[in-house]
């Protein structure tokens, strides 16, 4: 995991008061996640039962590591409309929505949203004297925007290139990898059949290694792509 460029270590012994009861229940480092997820009228039936079924798992796979339950921050925005279902909490304090399909696909307005609540989080993060890991984005779709998208995708490549974040996309039977690839910078993954748990665990164990790690410490991951993972190339 290489080290946020935006966000440096707290300097020496310097003692920054706490603002927020949160933290100062709570100093330990922290590694955000927000997941951008497809709640479009596509995703009713199976895929939607299974995304819920996935958060679920999600929790718990979290909880399972005690250091990750604390340091491990999840947001969620959906997009059928584009909504902050969850502001950041760390895993011990989530409980994941039980999500409903409708609507249409604005992947654009979804993902501005995101990344302006986690530059607003890492601000938090400056205020309350916490350090924190480089944030995840995590999205995921079954379909093509159906609002405008390209601010958004400029955004994502600006903040890859200044190293303020990682993000990553994952699409479900349908999605346009096409335009997936022109958001992302990272060739996006496609999930084979409905695999949401595996997926999910796949995430939480990296973000249980990346919270184990120092700040700004190269962290590998699992390709999920290799043989028997739950994705294949877009």
């Amino acid at each position: 995991m290489s080290k946020d460029l935006d966000q440096v270590p707290l300097p020496g012994k310097k003692i920054v008061p706490f603002s927020n009861a949160i933290f100062a229940e709570n100093p330990e480092p922290r590694c955000p996640c927000l997941l951008l997820l497809d709640t479009s009228s596509s995703m009713a039936g199976r895929p939607i039962e299974e995304l819920n079924t996935g958060l679920v798992a999600f929790k718990d796979e979290l909880m399972a590591d005690s250091l990750a339950s604390k340091r491990v921050e999840v947001g969620i925005v959906t997009f059928g409309p584009a909504l902050p279902v969850t502001h950041f909490q760390t895993a011990d304090t989530f409980q994941p929505p039980l999500l409903t399909a409708g609507g249409d696909t604005p992947m654009g307005a979804a993902i501005e949203l995101g990344l302006a609540m986690v530059r607003d989080r890492k601000d938090e993060y400056r205020r309350n004297g916490v350090e924190y890991y480089r944030p995840w984005v995590f999205l995921i779709t079954d379909g093509a925007p159906t609002d405008t998208w390209t601010q958004a995708a400029s955004q994502v490549h600006l903040a890859e290139e200044s190293k303020t974040l990682q993000f990553f996309a994952v699409g479900v039977a349908g999605a346009n990898f096409d335009i997936l690839r022109q958001i992302a910078t990272r060739e996006p993954v496609a999930l084979n059949g409905l695999r949401f748990r595996d997926m999910f665990q796949w995430l939480s164990n990296s973000l249980q290694s990346v919270s184990q790690s120092r700040v700004g410490e190269q962290v590998p991951l699992v390709n999920p792509t290799a043989p028997g993972g739950w994705g294949s190339v877009g």
